[in-house]
């Protein structure tokens, strides 16, 4: 292929949100793959919060940070152009774990490389409600915090990607929802498109006390996205026997160094909790399990992601900021072609 590829790279450590200082759009000419690799076209990329671990030098993490000098890793869906692999063959549509570039060189055992439904209504939807993102949810209330129906469940980053479709789900599964986000618009959604049944806005709410007066009995689970002082909040207004499902701390992504224990941590005794954390790669390999339920919700309008678009590989680093920073609703994505 003689065209030029277009990608970022990781020069620096970021200093809190300040990503312009430690990536670099990067330019070069395409390189022959070599035996088992696979050559993708990008379409959208996927802007998703854990990457942020990825760039820090972190070891402690679900895999190691990225090297200085490296491209920017990140989820990608897009078309075969060139392969080596015969399991994809060229124009077939696939998901995985690329570069943030015009075009990503994979292995694709090494990638979570697989081929997607190309018949889709609205494409996007495999970083959406058939997405690793609805994945994670599915996961998280269902097998982790085990929430059964009539129970109640708080969801914090509850507008985000992960976290409206953790209502979501919760919600299908028969639970009250509580979800917490920041801002009225955000709490509007929540209750409006998603129907939550409780919405807190932890700007402008007291969380403690909401749930304290709201939630009879306390909450039976927690699907915790944030960590810190949000994760305080909610931890003396559970139930006893409680779960909390540990899939994100933003609040920590920011620092290379990790954030204190909770303050009320007490309260897992007092209250005999049982506290578990979960990532992606734990269940990358039972996507094809988790696919019927998620897309028969979809079919029957029962899980929706609103997605916050951007154009253009060059505007990748606007969009991240914006996600990381909560500016957005929804699943934030960059369209590159």
């Amino acid at each position: 292929m003689s065209v030029a590829n277009r990608f970022w790279q990781l020069d620096a450590r970021p200093q809190g949100s300040d990503f312009a200082s430690a990536l670099s759009l990067r330019e070069e000419a395409v390189q022959p793959l070599e035996q088992g690799q696979v050559r993708i076209a990008t379409r959208w990329l996927s802007m998703d919060a854990g990457t942020r671990m990825w760039m820090s030098p972190r070891t402690d993490g679900y895999q190691p940070p990225l090297p200085l000098g490296a491209r920017m890793n990140g989820l990608v869906l897009g078309t075969v152009c060139e392969s080596r692999d015969p399991a994809f063959t060229e124009g077939t549509l696939v998901r995985g774990f690329g570069q943030w570039a015009d075009f990503s060189v994979v292995t694709p055992a090494l990638a979570g490389l697989e081929a997607v439904d190309p018949a889709l209504a609205d494409l996007r939807e495999h970083f959406g409600a058939l997405g690793m993102n609805a994945w994670t949810a599915l996961v998280g209330v269902q097998e982790v915090a085990r929430v059964q129906p009539g129970e109640w469940i708080a969801v914090s980053a509850a507008a985000g990607a992960t976290g409206s479709l953790a209502c979501q789900v919760a919600r299908n599964l028969g639970a009250k929802v509580v979800g917490i986000a920041g801002g009225a618009a955000k709490c509007r959604y929540l209750t409006d498109d998603l129907g939550v049944d409780i919405a807190i806005d932890y700007k402008a709410d007291d969380v403690a006390a909401r749930l304290a007066g709201e939630v009879p009995g306390g909450l039976n689970a927690y699907f915790d996205n944030v960590g810190g002082p949000l994760l305080d909040a909610v931890l003396p207004n559970m139930a006893h026997y409680a779960r909390v499902a540990v899939c994100g701390m933003v609040a920590a992504y920011d620092s290379d160094t990790p954030l204190p224990g909770p303050a009320r941590f007490d309260q897992v005794l007092m209250r005999r909790l049982r506290i578990e954390g979960f990532f992606i790669p734990d269940f990358l390999h039972r996507g094809a399990e988790f696919l019927p339920t998620l897309r028969r919700w979809l079919d029957e309008g029962r899980l929706q992601l609103r997605f916050d678009e951007t154009a253009g590989l060059e505007n990748v680093l606007t969009a991240y900021a914006r996600m990381l920073s909560g500016g957005a609703i929804g699943k934030v994505i960059v369209k590159v072609s």
